[in-house]
C-alpha cells in the first residue's frame, strides 16, 4: 500500500498564538491515525527554479486513504477553524511512489 503524504506550504500565517491553537488541534486529530510529521515549518527551505521561500510542511500517512480521510475527520475541520483569514496555504495530499 502507497503512503500518502500531506504537503503544505504556507504563504501566509497568522499570529504565534493562534498557530499554537491550530498545531495543538491539528496534532490531536492526526495522531490517532497515525500522522507523522516528515518536515516541519522550522525547517531550512531553498527554493529553486520557480519556487518561493515559505515554511513547509509534509505529514506521513501510512496510506493515501488516510490522508484523504484524515482532512475530512471531524477533529481536523475543528482544527481547521482556528486558522483565521490571514492563512493561506498551498495544500496538497499525494501519493507515495
Amino acid at each position: 500500500m502507497k503512503k500518502g503524504y500531506w504537503v503544505v506550504a504556507y504563504r501566509t500565517v497568522g499570529d504565534e498564538a493562534m498557530m499554537a491553537r491550530y498545531v495543538a488541534l491539528a496534532g490531536a486529530a492526526l495522531r490517532p491515525l497515525g500522522a507523522r510529521t516528515v518536515v516541519s515549518p522550522r525547517s531550512a527551505v531553498t527554493a529553486r527554479e520557480a519556487g518561493v521561500v515559505q515554511a513547509t510542511v509534509v505529514v506521513e500517512f501510512d496510506s493515501y486513504e488516510i490522508a484523504l480521510a484524515a482532512y475530512e475527520s471531524e477533529d481536523y475541520k475543528k482544527a481547521l477553524a482556528v486558522l483565521g483569514p490571514e492563512v493561506e496555504r498551498d495544500f496538497r495530499i499525494v501519493e507515495g511512489a
